[in-house]
């Protein structure tokens, strides 16, 4: 009696794990059947066939997550909350991508205090991601708080350097502000990372004004320019500000006048980079000086200068894409000298 009890308790055992095994497989196929309706834009199809994944499992983090995401870009920003708040009640995974849709959600209904709160909670409980320190930076930088902005997105860079977006808005915050050393470093690090966007055409033309920002012709004298220095910058850039005018007006002088743009651009860059070299001080520890100043006046020196310049204009420079296209080992080499 007692083998039967157990022969049956082992079956039933067996069958439970069977079903248990078959439904997941079935979660599975039906979340990828959602994705591939998500990435083809049929946003209602993959929330109908993720709706047939939570009745095996109403509680699937992975299902939920895909629902808040299908939901998100379909523009349902309460459902989003709602399938979010599934995933986070949980506290196991797909935490981070919960927070991130539910912060954006609540951004987008004008919730934007909310979402701040939201982020910074995330940071608390699950760590500081870079998205995460992002996305509170671009909150904080919609309500014109730039110093909060700023605060935030230097630890978004500081966690992974290698994320575009958080150098251009850092070099926003300070072409607002008026801060040209700032913009500019942050401008040339966005474009070293994202050269051929349409991003990379606006963020060049952001950089090039911060050259010539108090930079203008003479009206009585042709041969001569005016150069006004701003009082905004801390005496930390104010000496490099005052070179940058300086490097903008020498433009002008006799020696530069038969030099192409392109000429005086890399000229000017290398110029730029040496003189922050030059200038930075065993006690500076910012990333002005430890990431922007370090990698650039280690740039300046190196061979490579010209073809950096080269590939951060080529997003609305036809000489540069052209000068790309007929020096690709010249790029080759850019490339081994990065990589050691």
């Amino acid at each position: 009696m007692n083998m039967i009890i157990k022969h049956i308790g082992l079956l039933l055992l067996l069958t439970f794990l069977g079903l248990q095994g078959f439904g997941q497989s079935n979660i599975e196929d039906l979340v990828k059947e959602g994705v591939q309706y998500h990435d083809n834009g049929d946003y209602e199809k993959a929330i109908a066939t993720y709706k047939k994944a939570l009745e095996i499992d109403p509680k699937s983090a992975l299902v939920n997550y895909e629902m808040a995401l299908s939901y998100f870009k379909k523009g349902d920003y309460k459902e989003v909350i709602k399938y979010s708040d599934v995933v986070l009640k949980q506290k196991e995974s797909y935490m981070l991508q919960a927070y991130m849709t539910k912060g954006s959600a609540l951004d987008l209904l004008g919730k934007t205090k909310k979402s701040i709160k939201l982020f910074e909670k995330a940071i608390k409980n699950i760590g500081g991601h870079y998205l995460l320190y992002y996305n509170l930076a671009l909150n904080y930088y919609k309500m014109n708080n730039f110093d909060m902005a700023e605060e935030n997105v230097i630890k978004a860079i500081e966690t992974n350097s290698s994320h575009a977006s958080s150098h251009l808005m850092l070099a926003n915050i300070h072409n607002l502000r008026g801060h040209s050393v700032q913009a500019l470093l942050a401008t040339y690090y966005f474009l070293f990372l994202e050269a051929g966007t349409q991003r990379s055409a606006a963020a060049l033309e952001m950089l090039q004004d911060n050259f010539g920002r108090n930079v203008s012709e003479n009206e009585s004298n042709p041969n001569a320019v005016d150069i006004m220095l701003s009082l905004n910058n801390t005496s930390q850039f104010g000496a490099a500000e005052l070179m940058v005018l300086m490097l903008e007006a020498s433009k002008s002088l006799e020696e530069n006048r038969d030099k192409s743009e392109d000429q005086l651009f890399v000229e000017n860059t290398g110029s730029f980079f040496t003189m922050l070299g030059e200038l930075r001080k065993e006690e500076d520890q910012e990333i002005w000086w430890t990431l922007y100043t370090a990698f650039f006046y280690d740039l300046a020196q190196s061979e490579h200068l010209e073809t950096y310049c080269k590939y951060i204009t080529q997003s609305s420079n036809e000489n540069s894409r052209k000068w790309l296209l007929e020096n690709n080992s010249k790029l080759e080499d850019f490339d081994n000298w990065l990589q050691n």
